[in-house]
């Protein structure tokens, strides 16, 4: 019998807080609470030494149910196609000219925020319609 374990997504990526903030709005997560002694997260890492500030972020699911986001800054920059990369499942149950709008609604919200859609791929006789986006950072991920 197999145990389940929960699973946590990390991005490099240059700047966490602001990747982290993009995705809370995507997927409708929230950050972590603040330290304790702290009132804001900006006060936190006003805290740190210049070289640790903003050195990491996180999300995660209210509900408790989707996978938590981790952030992390690295010193190089995306150079490469994701490997893997996370499907938005906004149009779960939907077909056709249905799917397509609600997919294309949220693309421009998300574009809204900083995103960029890359390609509209719409469906055929094997697969609906999706839509290859990227984060602000220009990381890889679908509405689908």
């Amino acid at each position: 019998m197999a145990t389940l374990r929960r699973v946590q997504f990390t991005f490099d990526c240059a700047q966490p807080g602001r990747l982290a903030r993009f995705w809370c709005e995507v997927l409708g997560y929230e950050v972590p609470p603040v330290p304790e002694g702290f009132a804001t997260w900006d006060d936190y890492n006003s805290s740190l030494p210049p070289e640790d500030r903003d050195a990491w972020s996180a999300c995660a699911d209210p509900s408790g149910v989707g996978p938590r986001l981790y952030f992390q800054r690295v010193p190089e920059g995306k150079v490469v196609k994701n490997r893997v990369h996370l499907d938005v499942r906004a149009g779960i149950g939907l077909v056709g000219a249905e799917r397509l709008a609600t997919l294309e609604a949220e693309r421009d919200r998300l574009v809204a925020l900083g995103a960029v859609c890359e390609r509209v791929m719409l469906a055929d006789e094997e697969n609906e319609s999706c839509i290859v986006m990227q984060d602000i950072e220009g990381n890889e991920f679908c509405l689908d």
